[in-house]
């Protein structure tokens, strides 16, 4: 059985680190049952997207090859924008299928691709071009440069497109950014806010083992039966 000195020295050791770690557990808590009591699929916005969307069909297309001769050709991909069809090239831009035009996205095309993958009666308050963002933007990740389209919506409520390939990348609103920031809490990743592998995160949990374990501990140093215990085998090895 350890002396008394030692016994406050594991009951203070306890003491402080449960006070210096309590506070992270608690996050850990919350974020933890945010996680376990939101439905995911509101969370990625699937309540403002439309199930089924219908792609038009084309006829009397050109052939990309002839198009643009020597134009060298890894992937293709036809896509509808505003009721057109163009071909997206090796996964940087687009060209009409037909007249084998050029494609810049505009803020009106934008515009119909939101229509085409969001319900209706989402009334657009604006619409911004996004060339940069940073490890906390609610776009980080996302394909570059975009548009931003902002509605009105008492939630806050954004969708991105791409503008090189025409892309609906992202819906984003008042719920995805609380869990975004509880995320960030529970990942305790304060730089990206995604990687599970930062020391931060890892020195917490290694303080949190050490935390229980100090508990176990004092619990033996402390527990009345733990010393009758003891007791009763040294009575009877002094005899």
């Amino acid at each position: 059985m350890v002396n008394r000195h030692t016994a406050q020295k594991i009951r203070k050791t306890h003491r402080y680190l449960g006070l210096f770690i309590g506070i992270q557990f608690l996050i850990w808590t919350i974020s933890g049952l945010y996680f376990s009591w939101t439905d995911i699929d509101e969370i990625h916005g699937d309540d403002y997207r439309k199930h089924h969307t219908e792609e038009p069909k084309f006829t009397n297309l050109e052939n990309p090859s002839s198009i643009m001769p020597g134009l060298e050709i890894s992937s293709l991909e036809l896509k509808e924008i505003a009721g057109n069809p163009y071909y997206l090239i090796n996964r940087e831009f687009l060209i009409h299928a037909k007249t084998g035009e050029k494609k810049v996205l505009s803020q009106s095309d934008a515009i119909a691709l939101a229509d085409k993958h969001m319900i209706e009666g989402l009334e657009i308050a604006g619409v911004e071009r996004l060339v940069k963002t940073n490890n906390h933007h609610e776009y980080r990740g996302g394909k570059l440069p975009a548009y931003v389209l902002s509605f009105k919506s008492p939630n806050n409520l954004k969708a991105y497109v791409s503008i090189a390939d025409a892309s609906f990348e992202s819906i984003r609103h008042r719920d995805w950014r609380w869990f975004d920031f509880l995320w960030m809490t529970h990942t305790m990743d304060y730089e990206g806010r995604d990687d599970f592998n930062n020391l931060i995160l890892r020195g917490f949990s290694l303080l949190g083992l050490i935390t229980v374990f100090s508990g176990f501990l004092l619990w033996y140093t402390s527990s009345p039966s733990v010393r009758k215990i003891f007791k009763k085998i040294k009575n009877k090895q002094s005899r």
